[in-house]
């Protein structure tokens, strides 16, 4: 799936320690990348909105992630794209785009993975999943892929 016009961007630091031996980062430490810019979208920029409910608990149903190029270390990190789509009742999930650093300050259009995370609203008070709020549904279809 390619980023919708509607995305939500932030750019996510890359530490020198999250290189393998290969010089490059890893499969867990990509996974935190995507978690952390994750939660910029779904526990900050929700909140700026006065969504809080995401923070009351969201589990994840599934990981996807592809690898399009190595992300090598960068004093700029990453920027991440996101959106979302498959908005469901009790169910949503988060595109991704991982981009790099180009060589003139800005973002390469190439993005080095792509990704989709499946979250699911949880009830940590009762343990069980819950439905979206209404907030919350119009909070994600604001960022939604057609």
């Amino acid at each position: 799936m390619t980023a919708p016009e509607g995305t939500y961007d932030v750019d996510v630091r890359v530490r020198w320690a999250d290189q393998d031996a290969y010089r490059h980062v890893n499969h867990a430490v990509v996974v935190t990348l995507l978690e952390d810019a994750r939660t910029h979208l779904l526990f900050d920029a929700a909140a700026r909105e006065g969504v809080a409910a995401f923070e009351a608990g969201l589990l994840v149903a599934r990981v996807d992630v592809r690898y399009r190029r190595p992300i090598p270390w960068h004093p700029r990190g990453v920027r991440a794209r996101m959106w979302s789509h498959a908005v469901r009742a009790a169910s949503f999930v988060v595109g991704y785009e991982l981009l790099l650093p180009d060589e003139e300050g800005g973002w390469d259009p190439k993005p080095a993975v792509t990704a989709d995370t499946q979250l699911v609203p949880y009830d940590l008070a009762s343990a069980r999943p819950r439905r979206l709020t209404a907030d919350e549904r119009s909070f994600l279809l604001r960022y939604e892929a057609a």
